[in-house]
Formats: C-alpha cells, structure tokens, sequence
C-alpha cells in the first residue's frame, strides 16, 4: 500500500466546506501544519475567529474528511485561533488597544438593534474572544440597563475612563455618566464629540472585537462614526417588514459609501412562536432580510424569533446569551457571532502596526 501524501490530505480537506467562512480550509490558509505517521495524521489548523462553541463539531467534521483517504486509521486536530486586526477606511489608523471595530447598524428604530448588539458582543465572548461594547446611542443609550450596570466609571489621572465591566464584558455608555432619566438635549456636533471622547478617551483593555451599538438612521453620528472611527466592518439589523427593510437598505448603502464593508444581515423578529400552543406566524412578513442580503450581495448571518425571554431577559439586565446560555436562542446568537467574525477573518490584514513611525526632527 502507497504512502499517504501531504497533497492526498489537502485534497481531501478542500471538499469540506467550513459553514461559517463557506470556505475550504486550505484555500482559507487555516490549514498550518499536515504531520502524518504511517496511517495517522495530526493536522494544526488555526482559525481567525473564535469558535469555541463549534470546535468540537469542527475538528469530527475534519477527520471525518481526513479518514476518506485511503490508508488514514488515526487522526488528531490541534485546532486554535488568533484574531488579528482587519484593514479600516483608507484615511483612518486602528486605534491601540482594539484589534477590530465591528458597527450594529438598523435604519429605523425599533428593531432591536441594541438587543442584538449586546447579545452578539456577548455571543463573541463566549466564543473565546476579547470583547468590548460602546453604547453610541447617546440620547438613548441602553446598554447599562441590558447589561445590568450602574454606577460610574472610575478615572485614575482625571483624563481617561475605565470601562465598566458586565459579563466579561468591557462596556461604555453615556448612561454611565448620567441619570438615567436625564435627557440628552444635544445638538449634533456635541453628540459627535461625545462620541469620539467614549471611544478614544476609554482605557479598553487588549479588545479582539468592540462592537458599537450605533442610533438608528443614518445621520450625524453614523457619519462621524464613518469618518472618524475606524471601523473593520458593520452588521445590519433589520425585521422582515417593508418599511424595516427600506431603512436598512439606506443604512447599507451609507456604508457602501464610506467604504466600510457591511458582515451581513440579522433578521430580528423574524417569526412568532406562540408560547401558549407553540404556533408558528410570520407577524412582521417573511424572508425579508434573506432578499436584501441576496440583492445586495452579502451575507444573510441568520433570524431570530419574537420571543417574549429574549425582551424580559434583556430589559432585567442578562440578556438572553448568559441567562440561558444552553437555549437555542442563545445557539443562534453564537452563530451569528462567529459568522460574522468568519467573514471579518477573510478581509484584508491591517498592516499599521508594522509600519514604523518617521519622525523627522530638525537638529
């Protein structure tokens, strides 16, 4: 019997397609290193999303790949990940300290925007990753009640903030600095500089991923974020219904032109079960999202249902990702999650770092 190559292993692996990257794991380079011994193999496949919810279902699908190739008795998968920092819009620099920005953008209000961005940047963590949320809806930020939070940040040299920390989360949100029945009577260029300062004047701690839960429109803040915030790619949030769909579809096109690359499409909402006799009805129409992203020509990350617990879970300060973290909400969540890290993963590298800084000095 013939030696097992290197080539028949590769082969083999490029007729499994990952379901997060909807790529092979070769032409992906996740593949780092083929050790085979006889009929064993032992593979080293480093993702650049975390998955640590999907590693086990991962690595069987792998070998069961691996063990079609005539000979394989043995295989063994050393599977991790490392999360780099992705290219931004052409005039901006990543800032220190966070690897990749990630936008949650809806056109309209009402479509559960904030609950989704909080649950995702949960989902992300859970995942494995380092995560912080800025809440950027400054006149009506949420996130201190979702994430169960009170009380203010601390400032150690009167200059920068700590951000506030919630289920492994690092958080902030102009409801930290507020009472929470205060209203931001804020013309646009204050909330811009509100903003700017949340973001850069907050000591975040070595973030894989912070995700901004952005106001719904697309206005001021949504271009100062644009145009001064450098961001890695956003996701878009949207119900099934017509008038939802409208919104979004300009929320995409304003990221279009801001050259910032829209992940994909969460469909909220997207359909009622009844808690009482379990009936399924589509309340807000059906299969919306899934023919914008088609339209649009980017990914569809998934739908989740008008569930009373995800709101209840949410408005009690645990959302539903660590309330009920087994529940197949939160499964759906966590998938969304790593779908739309799996496609930041495939972008462009940001090579900022690399580059040293000149410094010309006049002696």
């Amino acid at each position: 019997m013939s030696e097992v190559t290197r080539e028949q292993i590769e082969e083999a692996l490029k007729g499994y397609i990952e379901p997060h990257m909807e790529k092979d794991l070769v032409s992906a380079k996740t593949v780092k290193d083929i050790q085979i011994d006889g009929g064993k193999v032992k593979l080293k496949v480093v993702l650049g999303f975390p998955a640590k919810g999907f590693a086990d279902e991962l690595k069987k699908a792998i070998c069961d790949t691996v063990r079609k190739v005539e000979g394989i008795t043995d295989c063994e998968v050393d599977l991790s990940w490392e999360i780099v920092a992705h290219s931004v819009q052409k005039s901006l620099k990543p800032i220190d300290n966070i690897k990749n920005i990630i936008a949650v953008a809806s056109g309209k209000g009402g479509v559960g925007k904030s609950t989704t961005a909080v649950n995702l940047a949960l989902a992300l963590s859970q995942e494995g990753a380092r995560v912080g949320i800025l809440d950027a809806d400054i006149y009506g930020p949420s996130q201190p009640r979702m994430l169960g939070i009170s009380g203010q940040p601390e400032s150690k040299d009167g200059q920068t903030l700590e951000p506030m920390n919630s289920y492994h989360l690092q958080a902030m949100s102009i409801g930290f600095l507020i009472d929470e029945e205060t209203p931001m009577i804020w013309r646009g260029p204050m909330v811009t500089q509100a903003l700017e300062q949340l973001l850069n004047d907050t000591n975040w701690s070595d973030l894989d991923y912070l995700v901004i839960d952005l106001p719904p429109g697309t206005g001021d803040t949504q271009l100062t974020l644009a145009q001064k915030v450098p961001v890695s790619g956003a996701i878009i949030v949207t119900t099934p219904q017509d008038i939802a769909l409208l919104d979004a579809r300009k929320g995409f096109k304003m990221f279009e032109k801001v050259e910032v690359p829209v992940l994909g499409i969460v469909e909220n909402m997207s359909i009622h079960i009844c808690s009482n006799c379990g009936h399924e009805e589509y309340i807000f129409g059906e299969g919306g999202g899934q023919r914008m992203a088609e339209q649009y020509g980017v990914d569809f990350l998934g739908a989740l249902p008008l569930d009373i617990r995800i709101r209840e879970e949410t408005d009690s300060g645990k959302p539903t990702v660590v309330a009920e973290p087994d529940s197949r909400i939160a499964q759906i969540y966590r998938d969304i999650a790593r779908k739309a890290a799996a496609k930041l993963a495939l972008q462009a590298k940001s090579y900022a770092a690399k580059f040293p800084n000149i410094v010309i000095q006049n002696n």
